[in-house]
């Protein structure tokens, strides 16, 4: 099983797959190869079939279940080089959506933030719609302050994107990069080196519960309302797609159905 492990691993780097990506195909791989024991490289079908409903009767989500589904096909395809196709149907996905913040509620998590650095981190978390990774990983020199864009490297899908911030943040950047190196992160742990994910959620959270926001809202919820406010603010989806990144436009598409402004435009019948 290591033997099969390292060559799957060695075959997702060679293709380029982000570590996060290979970590999670390996962690499947290793769980499914250590249910089935014995004819590792022989296709079952019945027992992939099998291994993935008794993941849905552990109430893992379609997500997940697909997520197996892939690395499982991706091992017996790219590895193994087996003929024999696994004629399996992916869950399906639910439709959850999105949380999201109005701008009042944006604010008031902002107003909520003492510290300078951390204020700046989630007004511009928000202002150019960046997944949490994608702020930690920003870089002095990723960042034109005269153009008020940013251009994102390597971010999900291992995909390059430019961005855009207010004019309203640009002197907070300016003084946050002033006298560093163009190489340095722009939200610096105390420690040295980039601020972690988990700080930033943090720091997200305390804020949020101080400006007492009930919502479900994450970190990621900031990048959510980003889009949502673009579209209320009438600018073509195709261009939030560009901005947020997407590869479909279907996974855009998803904030249209929380901005809809006819159905604001209904009113409930109880007077």
């Amino acid at each position: 099983m290591e033997k099969h492990l390292k060559q799957t691993e060695n075959e997702l780097k060679l293709r380029n797959y982000s570590p996060k990506t290979i970590k999670s195909y390996l962690g499947c791989l290793e769980d499914f190869l250590s249910a089935k024991k014995n004819n590792l490289e022989n296709i079952d079908v019945d027992f992939i079939r099998s291994f993935l409903l008794g993941k849905q009767d552990k109430k893992m989500s379609p997500q997940t279940i697909n997520l197996y589904l892939n690395a499982i096909k991706f091992f017996y395809r790219e590895i193994i080089k087996s003929p024999q196709k696994i004629d399996l149907k992916f869950a399906k996905r639910s439709l959850k959506l999105p949380i999201v913040l109005s701008r009042a509620e944006i604010v008031n998590i902002i107003d909520n933030i003492t510290n300078k650095k951390h204020k700046l981190l989630i007004s511009l978390t928000y202002a150019a719609g960046l997944r949490v990774s994608e702020t930690t990983n920003l870089k002095i020199k990723d960042v034109d302050v005269e153009e008020l864009s940013i251009h994102i490297k390597g971010a999900k899908g291992n995909k390059d994107r430019i961005t855009i911030f207010p004019e309203k943040i640009k002197f907070d950047i300016i003084n946050t990069i002033n006298s560093k190196d163009k190489n340095d992160f722009i939200f610096e742990s105390e420690r040295g080196g980039k601020l972690t994910e988990w700080t930033a959620q943090k720091v997200f959270e305390n804020a949020l519960e101080k400006a007492k926001i009930n919502k479900d809202a994450t970190f990621h919820s900031l990048r959510h309302s980003f889009a949502t406010h673009l579209l209320e603010n009438g600018v073509d989806v195709r261009y939030v797609q560009e901005l947020l990144g997407h590869s479909n436009i279907r996974t855009t598409q998803i904030y249209t159905k929380v901005t809809n402004p006819s159905l604001r435009n209904i009113k409930s019948p109880l007077e």
